[in-house]
């Protein structure tokens, strides 16, 4: 899994990095192509001056993998708070790209028995 993290107009703590890490990560639990090497995760954050408040970080996560590409983006006042919508909302899709792009148990079984 090769992830790249892009930062505008401000910067991750330490530890605010390694809680990013372990998120993203979480993702992986779902698909395992997320593992592959062939897999990009790039994180976007922007801080960005805006009348709402609660709308001054903008965080972007998108996930290429063979055959498609998934997408989620959320705006919240913390850059933490703003990846975890993200990452709730690139659950449902990885859970339906790992239905229809990896053979289920039934059909394996029915091609090795020749049915």
């Amino acid at each position: 899994m090769n992830v790249q993290h892009f930062e505008q107009g401000f910067h991750y703590s330490d530890t605010q990095l390694v809680v990013v890490a372990k998120k993203i990560g979480k993702l992986a639990t779902y698909c395992k192509r997320l593992q592959d090497e062939s897999s990009v995760i790039r994180v976007e954050s922007e801080h960005r001056p805006t009348k709402k408040d609660r709308d001054e970080v903008k965080v972007m996560i998108t996930v290429d993998l063979p055959q498609a590409t998934l997408r989620a983006e959320s705006r919240r006042k913390d850059p933490i708070e703003a990846l975890d919508r993200c990452i709730e909302k690139l659950e449902p899709q990885v859970k339906r790209y790992k239905e229809k792009h990896t053979p289920s148990l039934r059909s394996r079984v029915e091609r090795r028995h020749g049915k």
